[in-house]
C-alpha cells in the first residue's frame, strides 16, 4: 500500500518541504500538496470596511473581497510551483480556516506530513518552529518530518547548558 504523504505548502519555506518529499519519501508514495489560507487579513479588511458603512462605504467595493482574491491567486501560484518542483503526480488540497487546525485535520489519514521550520532560522532549538508549526508537530495524528528551509545552523548556535543544580 502506498505511503500517503502530505506536503504542507507555505510561503517562504515550501521549496524545502517539496525537496524533502522528492528525496526522502519512499518509492511509490502518494503526494498531496496542502495549502491553508487563514483569512485573517481579509477578515480584518471586511470588518474595517463594515465600520465605514454610513460614512462613505456605500457603493464601494469591500477591500476584503480583493484580499481574498489575491490570497487565492497567491495560493494557486504556490501550489502550481510546488507541483512543478515535485515533478510527480500529486493531489492538490486547499483549505481555509485556522491554519494549524486545518493542517492537523488534513493529516488525519496520512502516513507522513512534511513541513519546513518557520521560526528562528539562526539557531537550533524550539524557537525554530513558529506557533502554527509547533501546534502541528504537537498534535498531528501521523509522523511529521520537519526540515530546515535552508542549511541548518551550526552546533555553536546551541544555548549553553543549564548550570548544575546545587544541593
Amino acid at each position: 500500500m502506498p505511503v500517503v504523504t502530505i506536503i504542507w505548502i507555505t510561503e517562504g519555506t515550501w521549496q524545502a518541504a517539496v525537496d524533502a518529499a522528492r528525496t526522502l519519501a519512499p518509492p511509490g508514495a502518494e503526494f498531496t500538496l496542502l495549502h491553508v489560507s487563514g483569512g485573517e487579513a481579509a477578515g480584518a479588511a471586511h470588518a474595517a470596511f463594515a465600520g465605514l458603512l454610513g460614512r462613505g462605504g456605500r457603493g464601494r467595493r469591500d477591500p476584503g473581497d480583493r484580499l481574498e482574491e489575491l490570497s487565492e491567486a497567491a495560493a494557486e501560484e504556490l501550489l502550481r510551483a510546488a507541483g512543478e518542483r515535485l515533478g510527480r503526480p500529486a493531489t492538490v488540497l486547499r483549505r481555509r480556516g485556522r491554519v494549524e487546525r486545518e493542517v492537523v485535520r488534513a493529516a488525519e489519514d496520512a502516513d507522513l506530513l512534511i513541513c519546513a521550520r518557520d521560526g528562528d532560522r539562526e539557531r537550533l532549538g524550539p524557537h525554530s518552529l513558529g506557533p502554527a508549526a509547533r501546534f502541528v508537530v504537537d498534535h498531528a495524528p501521523c509522523p511529521v518530518l520537519v526540515v530546515w528551509p535552508r542549511e541548518a545552523p551550526g552546533l555553536e548556535s546551541l544555548p549553553p547548558p543549564p548550570p548544575p543544580e546545587r544541593h
